[in-house]
């Protein structure tokens, strides 16, 4: 599952976002490098009856490689997914992607807590969960899944949040391990990512 990641501390990450996330994913992700190692799946809260435009956005946005997710599919490094409107964003244990039509939870389809229960289950340690501006609190549970499972939980701070609810349910359950700024969270992936596995995990 894990073999074609490079040796780093941190494989894969998860960001939700809800109300202003186009903007904050954007600046996250145009701010990495190019050769930036870990997977990162997005769910942000799109409308079901419209096309979602949400890739093609960011391929504009990041020198990273932007792609919607597809049933079956494995997580590569180096790759942004993004969801596909009215389904579930889930990862199997074999690290492949399963597009749910399950019902909604917190009232939206796709769900961050789904998608961080499952990141949390499959890659435990090597997760990085991210929580961005949006209203109500989608992904508060999530993140303490990734906390039971030994993964790092960022949430973007309320000076820079456009709607502060969904941050400020993630800060409530007393497991964020950062609350950043936006314009901070890029250069904290990047030196996370650089942290020696030997650290991460003693």
């Amino acid at each position: 599952m894990l073999s074609h990641f490079p040796f780093v501390a941190y494989n894969v990450i998860g960001i939700a976002a809800s109300l202003g996330g186009l903007s904050a994913i954007s600046k996250i992700l145009g701010a990495l490098p190019e050769n930036f190692p870990a997977a990162i799946v997005i769910v942000q809260h799109i409308a079901p009856q419209y096309p979602s435009y949400l890739c093609e956005i960011l391929s504009q946005r990041t020198a990273l490689r932007v792609k919607q997710a597809e049933h079956g599919e494995l997580l590569r490094p180096g790759t942004v997914y993004t969801p596909v409107p009215d389904r579930h964003l889930l990862i199997n244990p074999d690290g492949t992607f399963y597009l749910s039509d399950s019902e909604k939870m917190n009232f939206v389809r796709p769900c961050a807590d789904k998608m961080f229960m499952s990141l949390a289950k499959t890659y435990k340690t090597r997760t990085i969960a991210i929580v961005l501006t949006g209203r109500d609190s989608d992904g508060a549970l999530g993140v303490l899944a990734i906390k039971k499972y030994g993964g790092v939980v960022i949430a973007q701070d309320e000076a820079t949040s456009e709607c502060f609810s969904m941050p400020k349910s993630a800060i409530d359950t007393g497991k964020v391990d950062l609350v950043l700024p936006i314009n901070a969270i890029s250069a904290a992936l990047v030196n996370l990512l650089n942290t020696k596995i030997e650290l991460h995990t003693t």
